[in-house]
């Protein structure tokens, strides 16, 4: 049963009060305005005082308008037809494709009850060696990329979506700039991945609510093809977007602010979505990697803070590659010892090298001499950021543990190296 009602209390922003009974949180509006009909959402409930964020904004909204509740929450559409497809924040096509209305799921729903999660144990291969070799990505897992403005982390996830060894991929834009959709867009189109990809975008254009909207939508859907079997890979940027928008209209309902000004439930509406990442006993999974924004590079900042309480390490993306140190994917022992059995002394011995050239790059800076064992670090650190750490890199898993080797043996000796002698004389290039 649907309830109409046609007076408005009050109106502050996007955001307008109305007194109705019966009305339940995040249960869906449509207001109808001199500019037309919009959707709303209602986001607090107060005694018999309902508050309803407006998709359209509150402009052109007056008091005497009409209030038309649809007695159901958000949904969207679920079905194969989704594939190759482009929608905005509210699932409503973007692409100028036909618009889809059959098989309506909600979204925001519950997480998984954990009895039904099963321990992560597979790899998703993206042909990085950063992450392959170094920080192996696992199915179910889920993980942020730390970076700051001005870092090509679209650019890394616009990689990870052509190259990643899954099913289905998942893309969530939070607040993009135009020119950012349009990157992931023409990238997926040229490298042929649009095909196995469903992207829902909001713009920094949009309405504020509807980037709230952007992580439960990809969520819903990849938790729908996970139970059909199919290994979903969720890419969302950014979650520092999503975290604005709740204390942008946090801010608008006058609550009590937290740290920095966002909301004290930061922490439960972040860890309701990346808790959504699970693996399925005999069916798919969902994977989610997350790019956060951090202010000033503050990892300190509220949202990468919280964010690194909830999920399962995180990359760091600075000066336009993955950093070693302070990169961390804690699920990478389950996977790694299943692909080759060099690949965990080689990622460790290799990391344990390029430290003492860091620590080598601080003695030549302030003018100490090159001893012959600075000299081959100094070598060895150049030739690890060019043909490993670099982002432009592209090469499966074993070749890069190969190309690991051949750096060692243009640097070192067998015996500087510190490896075991049976993996260097099984694996060490024959000159």
């Amino acid at each position: 049963m649907q309830k109409i009602y046609n007076r408005i209390e009050e109106i502050k922003g996007n955001v307008v009060t109305v007194r109705a009974d019966g009305i339940k949180y995040g249960e869906l509006a449509e207001i109808t305005s001199a500019h037309g009909k919009s959707l709303a959402e209602v986001i607090l409930l107060y005694e018999d005082k309902v508050s309803l964020q407006v998709f359209a904004g509150g402009r052109g909204v007056s008091t005497g308008d009409e209030v038309r509740f649809l007695s159901r929450p958000m949904m969207v559409s679920f079905s194969d037809n989704l594939l190759g497809r482009i929608f905005n924040g509210r699932g409503n096509p973007r692409d100028n494709g036909p618009e889809l209305t059959e098989n309506l799921i909600e979204i925001g729903g519950p997480s998984v009850n954990p009895a039904k999660r099963i321990i992560p144990r597979n790899m998703i291969r993206t042909g990085i060696p950063m992450i392959d070799v170094f920080n192996s990505l696992v199915e179910s897992q889920k993980l942020p990329i730390f970076s700051i403005s001005g870092e090509p982390y679209n650019e890394l996830l616009a990689r990870i979506a052509m190259q990643a060894e899954v099913d289905l991929i998942i893309l969530g834009g939070c607040g993009l700039k135009y020119d950012d959709y349009l990157f992931f867009k023409e990238r997926l189109e040229q490298g042929g991945s649009l095909s196995r990809a469903i992207f829902f975008v909001h713009t920094a254009s949009d309405p504020v609510v509807e980037c709230l909207m952007v992580p439960d939508i990809c969520l819903a859907v990849a938790e729908k093809f996970a139970l059909k079997g199919k290994k979903v890979l969720v890419l969302i940027s950014d979650m520092t977007n999503f975290s604005d928008a709740m204390k942008e209209i946090a801010i608008t309902m006058d609550q009590v602010p937290s740290n920095r000004g966002y909301p004290g439930d930061l922490y439960s509406k972040l860890a309701a979505r990346y808790e959504k990442a699970v693996d399925f006993e005999g069916q798919g999974s969902i994977t989610i990697l997350a790019v956060t924004t951090m202010p000033g590079d503050d990892v300190t900042h509220p949202v990468p803070d919280n964010t690194g309480y909830i999920t399962e390490g995180q990359f760091y993306l600075r000066n336009g590659r993955i950093e070693p140190f302070g990169s961390l994917s804690r699920l990478k022992q389950l996977v790694n010892g299943k692909t080759r059995d060099d690949h965990r002394p080689l990622m460790d011995g290799m990391i344990k090298l390029y430290a003492s050239f860091k620590e080598t790059l601080d003695k030549k800076s302030m003018g100490f001499r090159m001893s012959d064992w600075d000299e081959k670090l100094l070598k060895y650190g150049e030739l690890f950021e060019k043909e490993l750490m670099a982002l432009s890199v592209n090469i499966p898993l074993e070749k890069a543990l190969d190309k690991g080797w051949e750096i060692l043996a243009a640097c070192f000796t067998p015996e500087e190296t510190g490896m075991r002698t049976g993996l260097t004389d099984q694996y060490w290039p024959k000159q």
